[in-house]
């Protein structure tokens, strides 16, 4: 009898745990559907994020900065992906497909630093005082939307010079990827700012 009540006990509190989990999920996500209803890629940004939101809610700034170091990691596997494929077609001749792939690199790496130099901007707003709170806010912008204009400029150059077969493929599936995450980077970061101006003109009428 005590180890029918035991195991009762046991199988209660798992339930009541699992539920518990899914419930925390849950609300999770419906709070992730609002944040990321402003951005072109909204169920992607729900998936991005979804793994950093715990008991502790981040807040828009903070949600635009796990996107924006998401971004900057996935754009450096991109990166190191499109050298090995580079490094691929050089080693076996294949000039026509190494120049291609090679442009791309280099605007990949381009796009690389400039989502780091986002990154680092962005580490910036708020510390060193309102008055430069619209400074970063420009450096931002202007950064991500160079690497988005990278990524593009890779894949119109890899489709037209007519790279076939598994490694075009993947590389332009890393490539959108990273575009898009840039993208929802973008739109959260600009939804963080207009509701940053928003509070500041409450308190400052």
């Amino acid at each position: 009898m005590a180890q029918i009540i035991l195991s009762f006990m046991v199988l209660s509190l798992t339930f009541f745990g699992f539920s518990a989990t899914v419930e925390s999920r849950s609300s999770a996500r419906v709070y992730l559907e609002a944040q990321c209803r402003s951005v072109v890629y909204h169920d992607l940004c729900v998936k991005t994020l979804l793994p950093y939101v715990g008991k502790a809610v981040p807040g828009p700034q903070q949600l635009a900065r796990i996107s924006m170091a998401v971004c900057l990691s996935k754009a450096r596997l991109t990166k190191a992906y499109v050298n090995m494929v580079a490094k691929k077609f050089n080693q076996t001749k294949n000039f026509g497909d190494y120049q291609a792939v090679d442009a791309c690199l280099n605007q990949i790496s381009n796009g690389v630093n400039q989502i780091t130099l986002s990154v680092k901007e962005f580490q910036k707003m708020g510390k060193d005082g309102e008055q430069n709170f619209m400074l970063h806010e420009g450096n931002v912008q202007s950064w991500v939307s160079a690497a988005l204009t990278d990524a593009d400029m890779c894949v119109d150059g890899l489709l037209g010079n007519g790279i076939g077969g598994r490694d075009k493929a993947m590389i332009k599936t890393m490539i959108l990827n990273v575009k898009q995450l840039a993208s929802n980077s973008l739109g959260l970061f600009n939804r963080f700012t207009m509701r940053h101006r928003a509070s500041r003109i409450v308190k400052n009428p």
